[in-house]
């Protein structure tokens, strides 16, 4: 058996360990520490400095956080995206709110503008004012954010932007994950970089940085004993962790780079078989990280399908996966509300994502390219 190609997996430097070996040394292995200091000021310049960071043990820590921070409460309601990983909705119920799921549209796979606003006049007509709108980047790609945030700041609803995929990515020259209220990212193994687990809330004011931390930090106040006004949570980034991340920030270009490579070797490989589209930036205004190279098949056109083409690169260990399934499917979901025609269904159904590693070898691609030129040949 050749040696599996995985969809995504983690891509250490070696630049890394300076900065964990020096959190062992100076004994700050807790949730203080340079590291963490550190980690959040490369976050910043990288992201721009009118912008502050604080890294949590999650990007779904984070987006908790984030609708804490907005007071969304017990049977209040969220907007968010249908088609995403379920990471996107869970921190919606810790909060006793409920999801409110809102399809796709076709050229950026992400929310829907048009529907969005359809479900806010329902939802209101209903009796019931969304307290807030999560927007996810999927796959690195952005959403329409210009007409996302327009129809946002028409009803007064604040947007927490899901950029767990999308750190690189940018609309219209601005980097993805400042362009709403708050913002998220995620330092998972598989994303284009990562500390192992972990995630970041973007804000947009120190006060709501402060505030986060504080929240992170079991809500202590400031006393010499403990005592505590608020409830809080335990979502603080450990000072090793974020050594990796600082580790992995050094190289972060060269993860973009290697990624949107990939995403060129995909559009290449694809360039002369018809019925098969690549997941690409529909104009100039995006700028996608392509952390996941993704294609839509018609079976139509090609008389194979996806689940086709998944099985014949397992066959070959080559690891692939259908995109998300959305999640107004879920079980856990199945009695939330639903907006939209149906888009985000047709391309869970027909979609596929492929190899997209930065540390991907050309004999990964070949083997990659004949398995595929052979499938649909």
């Amino acid at each position: 058996m050749q040696d599996k190609i995985w969809l995504s997996s983690p891509h250490l430097s070696g630049k890394e360990l300076f900065y964990v070996n020096d959190a062992f040394e100076k004994n700050w292995v807790t949730s203080i520490g340079e590291n963490i200091d550190g980690f959040e000021q490369d976050l910043k310049q990288y992201l721009g400095n009118n912008h502050e960071l604080v890294v949590l043990n999650s990007a779904t820590s984070a987006i908790h956080l984030a609708l804490v921070m907005l007071n969304v409460t017990q049977d209040d309601e969220v907007l968010t995206s249908t088609f995403s990983f379920v990471a996107s909705a869970n921190p919606i119920t810790y909060c006793g709110a409920t999801p409110v799921f809102v399809d796709s549209e076709k050229e950026t796979w992400n929310m829907c503008p048009k529907v969005l606003q359809e479900a806010i006049e329902d939802r209101i007509e209903k009796g019931k004012k969304p307290k807030a709108i999560i927007v996810v980047h999927l796959y690195g790609m952005p959403a329409k954010m210009e007409e996302i945030n327009e129809v946002a700041t028409k009803y007064n609803i604040p947007v927490i932007e899901d950029a767990a995929e999308a750190l690189g990515s940018k609309y219209k020259k601005q980097a993805c994950g400042t362009l709403g209220r708050f913002g998220i990212l995620s330092f998972n193994g598989n994303k284009i970089i990562t500390t192992s687990g972990g995630g970041a809330l973007v804000c947009h004011t120190k006060e709501d940085k402060d505030k986060a931390v504080f929240l992170s930090t079991q809500a202590r106040d400031n006393a010499p004993h403990y005592q505590h006004s608020h409830v809080g949570y335990n979502y603080r980034m450990s000072n090793i962790v974020a050594g990796i991340g600082r580790g992995q920030m050094e190289v972060l270009p060269d993860r973009i780079e290697a990624r949107r490579k990939m995403h060129e070797f995909y559009v290449e490989l694809f360039s002369g078989i018809n019925g098969v589209d690549v997941f690409s930036e529909p104009t100039p205004d995006y700028y996608s990280n392509h952390w996941l190279s993704a294609i839509i098949i018609d079976p139509e056109i090609t008389g194979r399908n996806r689940e086709e083409l998944r099985l014949a690169l397992l066959e070959n260990n080559i690891e692939s996966r259908p995109l998300w399934k959305p999640m107004h499917l879920q079980p856990v979901f199945a009695d939330a509300p639903y907006y939209g025609e149906n888009v985000a269904e047709e391309l869970f159904n027909n979609g596929l994502c492929l190899p997209s590693g930065s540390n991907l070898s050309d004999k990964d691609r070949e083997r990659i390219a004949n398995v595929i030129k052979n499938f649909f040949n």
